[in-house]
């Protein structure tokens, strides 16, 4: 899959740029969006899916100290940097294609999945989603963070499609962007109840320059 081609390809780029704070949207709007949502929960346990270098996990444990962490992704060089990170959390190497096949299987429930800026694909995150619904716990929540449907359309047609990637804003470090699938608001609302969860809370954050909407976040009950 040229996704997954592409994130190995730039692990090590990736990793510094996170390490450097270096994305201007993450360090002004969607890390602490992403960190409130998941903290106003109470988790006792989360799993980060997509988890890249464990920055989202660093930063809940700081707030939640008595919460289990575990980060999955599918790129080596990523958990091995998140592992080294911090030891206190549990770190796996698996892909979304893998989780499908049912190659993971949690010990326990969970009463937190984060998705953050992870669900690239069409079939394969409409798979995904229905497969990790008994991982989380009764009472518990999936909370998906993604581009806003408004504002990374870029003035193509308003429908779902895939659209080319682009490493645009980053450094020249980065190479041979992927493809990535757009959905339009209607579309993920309609994935969402497809796949058996129940959409509680929507939120938009906002830019403070620009005052246009970043991201869009959608915490799911099961």
């Amino acid at each position: 899959m040229q996704i997954l081609h592409t994130w190995n390809l730039n692990a090590k780029a990736w990793i510094n740029t996170i390490a450097n704070n270096g994305i201007e949207t993450r360090r002004l709007v969607t890390n602490k969006a992403i960190e409130e949502a998941i903290i106003s929960l109470e988790p006792k346990s989360v799993l980060d899916l997509g988890c890249g270098e464990g920055w989202l996990i660093r930063a809940l444990h700081e707030k939640l100290p008595n919460t289990d962490f575990t980060g999955i992704d599918a790129v080596p060089a990523l958990t091995e940097a998140a592992e080294r990170y911090l030891h206190t959390a549990t770190f796996l190497t698996h892909s979304y294609e893998s989780i499908i096949k049912g190659e993971y299987s949690p010990s326990d429930t969970f009463d937190v999945i984060a998705i953050n800026f992870a669900l690239f694909g069409n079939d394969i995150v409409q798979d995904l989603l229905k497969v990790i619904r008994p991982f989380i716990s009764s009472g518990g929540h999936l909370v998906i963070q993604t581009l806003h449907p408004y504002t990374a359309n870029s003035g193509e047609s308003y429908t779902d499609g895939w659209r080319q990637g682009s490493w645009s804003g980053f450094s020249d470090d980065f190479r041979s962007p992927a493809p990535w699938y757009f959905r339009t608001f209607e579309s993920w609302i309609s994935l969402f109840t497809s796949s058996g969860y129940i959409i509680k809370k929507i939120q938009e954050p906002i830019h403070p320059n620009s005052h246009q909407p970043v991201s869009v976040i959608f915490t799911l009950s099961v």
